[in-house]
């Protein structure tokens, strides 16, 4: 896997350790394969990650740190990857959500009139939250398992095709 790329655009470890906002962590924050960058610990990332962008609800980044610390995965990334879903590509997102959730349920599809005020989501939210979450989740189990089986392959094959680049060199 490129590792210089990968840790050119991350933070720096001992500042996010010393950093007031993340003091609740304790000794976790600690945990070194929560910043190794090893096939493990970014297949995992990408798998909590994904899922927890694909969750309709506040604080993902909060979520995706916490499954970081548990399941030991890259946490710079896991928290990174949640924002995949960002104002611009949220409603499309959470539309695909809802669609595969109500497909997945069996519903038939109601037509729904959509307005981007908040009076239409607390009208409508009674009516689209379950295929909306269970589309999410099912989504997000997809698309971060996805994740995590794609980095483990890629970085298996750039790693045996560095290995072999090396014995290329070595031949005369």
């Amino acid at each position: 896997m490129p590792r210089k790329l990968i840790k050119k655009y991350m933070p720096n470890e001992e500042k996010l350790k010393q950093n007031k906002h993340l003091s609740w962590l304790g000794s976790h924050i600690h945990e070194p394969n929560l910043w190794h960058l090893n096939r493990k610990s970014v297949s995992r990332a990408f798998l909590v990650g994904l899922f927890c962008a694909f969750l309709p609800i506040p604080l993902q980044m909060l979520v995706a740190a916490i499954l970081a610390i548990v399941i030991r995965s890259n946490l710079p990334i896991s928290v990174g990857l949640v924002w995949i879903t960002n104002p611009l590509t949220m409603p499309p997102i959470f539309y695909f959500t809802y669609v595969v959730g109500d497909f997945l349920i069996g519903e038939p599809g109601q037509s729904i009139e959509f307005e981007m005020t908040m009076e239409w989501l607390q009208n409508s939210i009674s009516t689209i939250w379950w295929p909306l979450l269970f589309g999410s989740i099912i989504c997000g189990i997809f698309f971060g398992l996805l994740g995590y089986f794609s980095v483990q392959g890629f970085w298996a094959w750039h790693v045996g095709r560095s290995w072999k680049q090396r014995g290329d060199k070595r031949e005369p």
